[in-house]
């Protein structure tokens, strides 16, 4: 393969999720979680310049050759966005292209609870949060949620990304999607900015600091509705590290904010499916009820897991129950369960229950809240 549009559609054809280049290696591909070669043949630095220059501007090549790093997205036409990274390792350069579907998928697709996220998305103002390690969907989560507003919607919906992954086109809203270095110099100016533009609905792409995060909840607490991710495994973590940004002596302030403005979280990861076709997603999600803004406003965040283990009637659900539904499913593997787990004794006691609440109802069907996996997402 000479060209990297060969390799990018190659990329897509084998539904990988990231090509990567690198000097002294193959190309390589990342489908369903692992990594794998398109071609034996090692690449050169020359040739490896050569293929990720061939995408970059004067501008960009010029802005790399001085700072190392660059952050881009582009498109080829009938195939697909693609985010990317270009850096340097071992003196010659590198990068990593990620594959980001023209079509945004729904909830039903993803994977997600349709209902529940139809009616978070109906909400006129608050904060809800999509977490998770990276490539864990979160972009497609807000993809979907934005998409949603956009057609049942009239209003104004204003994103702020780095590099932008998802085009929306103006369905029932007015879009403005902003790009970091391209249209704006960074989230500090424009989320100190956005307010004067009269959104209705706001994205953040991440809340990378404390000025960021703060930006955040001062919008959704100014009556916007706005979406944004974090780097966060479950809910508990999630607001403690909202929390924890900011100096102690305004933690408690940031902790009432957050307990008025918060609506939800959703804490995702992707778990390869047990026939090797592909990966599923759990989620973690909750609800922020009464009881759930108490606890936040009383720092004693560390009690939020018991709510969420309860709360099945409001979409509440914990990671480990949402494993235990796609093992039930026979979606996921025994040991893939258990790895992705983060309390494994606790997942251990919803097998033991589920296998004997399964052995009282003979062989009935299982139940699942609101049925929300009925298909599953990549």
């Amino acid at each position: 393969m000479e060209t990297l549009e060969e390799m990018l559609h190659e990329l897509c054809e084998r539904n990988g999720s990231d090509l990567h280049i690198s000097a002294g290696s193959p190309p390589r591909i990342r489908v369903h979680g692992t990594l794998v070669n398109i071609t034996n043949e090692k690449m050169s630095p020359e040739f490896t310049q050569r293929l990720i220059y061939s995408v970059l501007d004067s501008e960009q090549i010029a802005k790399f050759e001085k700072e190392y790093e660059l952050d881009l997205s582009f498109g080829i036409k009938a195939l697909g966005r693609f985010r990317t990274n270009v850096f340097r390792q071992r003196g010659s350069i590198g990068g990593v292209f990620r594959v980001i579907p023209y079509e945004i998928m729904g909830f039903d697709e993803l994977g997600l609870p349709a209902e529940l996220c139809k009616s978070l998305c109906s909400i006129p103002k608050g904060l809800i949060l999509v977490t998770g390690a990276t490539g864990s969907g979160k972009s497609s989560t807000l993809a979907a949620m934005i998409d949603h507003i956009n057609q049942t919607r009239k209003e104004h919906i204003i994103t702020i990304e780095d590099p932008i992954d998802f085009i929306h086109n103006n369905k029932g809203c007015l879009i403005n999607q902003r790009e970091i270095g391209t249209d704006t110099h960074g989230f500090h100016n424009s989320l100190r900015a956005i307010l004067r533009q009269d959104p209705d609905c706001v994205l953040i792409g991440e809340m990378r600091d404390m000025e960021t995060i703060e930006a955040a909840l001062t919008i959704s607490e100014t009556g916007h509705l706005t979406l944004a991710t974090l780097h966060t495994s479950d809910s508990v973590q999630t607001v403690n590290r909202i929390v924890d940004v900011f100096p102690a002596y305004q933690q408690q302030q940031i902790r009432t904010m957050l307990s008025f403005s918060l609506q939800a979280i959703f804490c995702q990861q992707l778990i390869p499916r047990a026939d090797g076709k592909g990966r599923v997603l759990a989620i973690e999600i909750m609800i922020a009820n009464p009881a759930v803004r108490a606890l936040i406003r009383d720092d004693k965040s560390h009690q939020i897991y018991s709510i969420i283990q309860t709360g099945g009637k409001l979409g509440m659900r914990t990671m480990n129950q949402s494993i235990h539904e796609l093992l039930t499913r026979n979606l996921i593997t025994y040991e893939e369960a258990m790895q992705r787990s983060t309390d494994v004794e606790d997942l251990k006691r919803l097998c033991q229950k589920g296998h004997q609440s399964q052995n009282i109802a003979q062989q009935q069907p299982y139940s699942y809240p609101y049925q929300q996996i009925q298909s599953q997402g990549r």
